[in-house]
């Protein structure tokens, strides 16, 4: 019997999904935000079973993303394939805007970025005719609403892909579904029949969140709204509804004529709070009188539908779980958090080896920029991955003996400063394990202008510990959270417990979900000491 499509396909803070389609094989790519390697890529080949098979952006084409507040970087990328050729075009926003990157094969390597300086707006995307022509779309304030004020809308224009540049001026196409609809986004546009077809989102990310389509019989004419708009949304299901946020789609055909869209969602924890951030979801799409209807069963992302007759199962080894650091490179689902200006870590002798650089995780936040000004500090000697389950944990041995300011551990890092830190410290010249709970108050997101913020951070629980060598473990059941320590992992006892709303509250929103690994730092300090791992687990209960 064939194993159902599970939702959320790929599951965590894998966002805003974009896919195609070449002969039998699928890719997937996903927004990364302030995280190196940036932009994720996956492959399957029955839309069930996935794996990362690269990353589009890192050290090999000299990507640059600084750290700050977790929800800038790195967003909104479009995948498309055209004549042997793979392209991604996304927005660095902690770089100099939009830009496309190549590659004949998406696992890598892919090209040095191509800044676009006639592209502007958010989430641009490419569009490739069945003549072959290219063309570009995006967000701006493009709409006349015929009182002389431009508001947002989606624009189009001829490109020439092989110089990346623009041959037309952009011609305003949509301004929304609904009537004063709010953040027309993320356009994607499709070539079915007679028609053209537009895809784009509306309502903002969060609960609002929706899919609106459209329609035209020429690429540059004025799209058509479904009158049946919004063809996906959670919005009307309330506040507790157990998959939220749902849209930003794209769609993708299989060699047999059938649809599916993949869009995100995220998950709702205790019906309150979103620790995962936003996923990856998936639903079939079929046609009726020359419109998509989505999930045409129940008008809803449900959470397992049936698998695609036409597409035989194909499975792939999924890790254990635990790092043991016997390879000479990370595994490609470990991230950092901004671009290494330094080699602050490396893998030695099975061991993950952290030096206490003078970055803090809890360095204050600024307000984003996107001007190509960039400094080589903005990033922390951290090293995670991503939280893909609602009950997990992570364990890890580590060795170290922290000097006057120096502090290493494990970590839960969600947006806008709310972290969780377990760690070794120095206190009143005593050596200490203690838990430092560190959150944020700010008046606004941090790409408005006029954006303030102040970060706290507070003790939670100390107690003397003298070893070099601990064993740290972060247990999460919901927002039900368990911090153990000890000399090995069958001797553990409890240092405390911790709310995990507090790391998770509704005003970080759903941008980016929690991150979950090791770091070190010397707080201020340069230092030649290190954290040492044997070994890290993520576990899912």
């Amino acid at each position: 019997m064939k194993e159902k499509l599970q939702n959320p396909i790929i599951p965590g803070f894998y966002p805003d999904p974009t896919i195609c389609r070449v002969g039998k094989d699928f890719y997937l790519a996903c927004s990364s935000f302030e995280m190196f390697p940036g932009i994720p890529i996956f492959h399957s080949e029955d839309l069930v079973h996935w794996e990362q098979i690269g990353n589009a952006l890192g050290a090999e084409n000299h990507f640059h993303m600084e750290r700050n507040s977790g929800v800038g970087g790195l967003m909104a990328p479009t995948l498309r394939y055209h004549n042997g050729t793979f392209y991604i075009l996304n927005a660095n926003f902690a770089d100099k805007g939009n830009y496309i990157v190549t590659a004949k094969d998406p696992a890598g390597p892919w090209s040095e970025p191509h800044w676009l300086t006639d592209i502007p707006g958010i989430d641009a995307s490419l569009f490739f005719d069945n003549d072959g022509k290219a063309y570009v779309m995006g967000t701006g304030d493009c709409w006349d609403n015929g009182a002389g004020v431009m508001e947002r809308g989606i624009w189009v224009a001829q490109y020439d892909i092989e110089n990346f540049k623009r041959t037309s001026e952009p011609v305003t196409i949509f301004n929304s579904a609904l009537r004063g609809g709010s953040a027309p986004e993320a356009p994607h546009i499709y070539h079915i029949g007679d028609w053209y077809y537009l895809i784009i989102a509306e309502g903002g990310t969060e609960h609002y969140h929706a899919v609106m389509a459209a329609r035209s019989r020429t690429v540059d004419g004025f799209y058509e709204g479904n009158p049946a708009n919004p063809v996906m949304t959670h919005r009307h299901m309330g506040f507790t509804c157990p998959i939220t946020n749902v849209g930003h789609a794209d769609l993708v055909e299989l060699e047999d004529g059938s649809w599916y869209a993949v869009m995100l969602g995220s998950r709702l924890i205790d019906k309150k709070y979103k620790n995962l951030g936003r996923e990856t979801f998936i639903c079939p799409v079929v046609w009726e009188r020359e419109w998509p209807l989505f999930s045409p069963d129940t008008g809803r992302v449900e959470w397992s539908y049936d698998a695609p007759e036409s597409l035989e199962q194909v499975s792939y080894d999924k890790p254990n779980g635990t790092d043991d650091f016997d390879e000479e490179k990370l595994p490609l689902y470990m991230v950092t958090w901004g671009t290494p200006g330094s080699s602050f870590y490396k893998i030695e002798d099975s061991c993950l080896k952290l030096k206490c650089i003078p970055q803090i995780l809890e360095k204050e936040l600024e307000p984003m920029r996107m001007d190509g000004v960039l400094s080589d500090e903005n990033y922390a000697a951290f090293i995670g991955r991503r939280q893909c389950a609602v009950n997990a944990s992570i364990t890890a041995k580590m060795h170290f003996s922290p000097r006057e300011t120096e502090s290493a551990g494990i970590a839960a890092i969600q947006a806008m400063n709310h972290q969780l830190h377990i760690e070794r410290a120095v206190e009143e010249g005593m050596q200490t394990l203690r838990a430092v709970l560190v959150t944020a108050e700010y008046n606004k997101p941090p790409y408005f202008p006029g954006f303030e913020s102040k970060t706290s951070s507070k003790v939670l629980k100390s107690t003397p510990w003298e070893s070099g060598d601990i064993v740290l473990k972060l247990d999460m059941e919901g927002e039900n959270f368990t911090i153990l320590y000890g000399t090995d992992e069958e001797h553990l006892e409890e240092l405390c417990k911790v709310d995990g709303g507090l790391i998770n509250p509704e005003k970080v929103g759903c941008m980016c979900g929690t991150l979950l690994g090791m770091y070190a730092t010397g707080n201020g300090m340069d230092s030649d000491n290190c954290a040492e791992f044997d070994w890290f687990k993520y576990k899912e209960e």
